[in-house]
């Protein structure tokens, strides 16, 4: 991939949800400053929609305010859902209202994506998986959750994909809005023939409220094993620069904003 030199760069603007536990604050800034240390030179941003500081119209006018004429918003979310078709373009179209020197393109969301995958995978082998007990491990992908139909489906793709890689079964859950939940799902593989063990993969970046309830949820259940939430996985830092490239494209996908 050519790389075009440090001044040509726009900005990156990392657009979170926000919590008020102070671990997803924490999470995400790590998340951030391993994708600034993996591309030097570029300016890299933190937002966050609610909760946490700064929120997204005072990062979007302290971009303005240090003389930035492009830059580019991603939302660090996993699916396309309510908070990526709907909240963050209506807090970028009213930041950027009154900014008309600053022209802002909106990146993809993250998923899915083979990064992910390999960055779930990754934190699987931190919580103890042994490759050799692939083939007979049943596991569960547990998401946050979502009322939007697309979001859901995404997620079950995810989960029908990663089944071909070796696994023995893998089940979708949620932690909210749909079913089912994390400790149904480790019940059910449970009776599936050749699981051995079931593994939880939380497919959420930070830790908060529903990260905490997917954990429980594993813990309840008897999960034999729980992965962390991907965090500031490398695979999860070389993802956000991937979109953050192809955003920058003529033909990009990402949305323009400008007054």
């Amino acid at each position: 991939m050519t790389v075009l030199p440090g001044p040509s760069r726009p900005p990156l603007l990392v657009i979170a949800h926000g919590s008020r536990d102070p671990r997803h604050a924490a999470t995400v800034h790590a998340l951030t400053r391993r994708v600034a240390a993996a591309r030097p030179g570029l300016r890299v941003d933190t937002a966050f929609l609610d909760f946490n500081a700064p929120s997204v119209p005072q990062a979007v006018s302290r971009l303005a305010a240090d003389g930035v004429r492009d830059a580019v918003a991603l939302p660090l979310l996993l699916t396309r859902a309510f908070h990526a078709k709907t909240d963050i373009p209506a807090v970028l179209r009213d930041s950027t209202a009154a900014l008309p020197g600053l022209r802002l393109r909106t990146a993809d969301v993250l998923g899915p994506s083979p990064l992910l995958t390999a960055a779930l995978e990754r934190r699987l082998s931190e919580a103890g998986l042994e490759p050799a007990d692939r083939p007979s491990t049943g596991l569960v992908l547990a998401s946050a959750g979502s009322t939007d139909p697309e979001a859901g489906a995404v997620i079950a793709a995810v989960a029908r994909e990663w089944r071909h890689t070796g696994w023995c079964a893998v089940r979708p859950a949620f932690a909210s809005a749909a079913l089912p939940r994390t400790e149904d799902a480790v019940r059910a593989l449970r009776a599936v023939p050749g699981v051995r063990q079931v593994a939880v993969a939380p497919y959420v970046i930070a830790p908060g409220f529903l990260p905490d309830r997917i954990a429980r949820g594993a813990r309840e259940a008897g999960a034999d094993l729980l992965a962390p939430v991907l965090g500031d996985a490398p695979e999860l830092a070389a993802l956000l620069l991937r979109r953050y490239d192809r955003a920058r494209r003529p033909a990009a996908a990402g949305q323009l904003l400008s007054a």
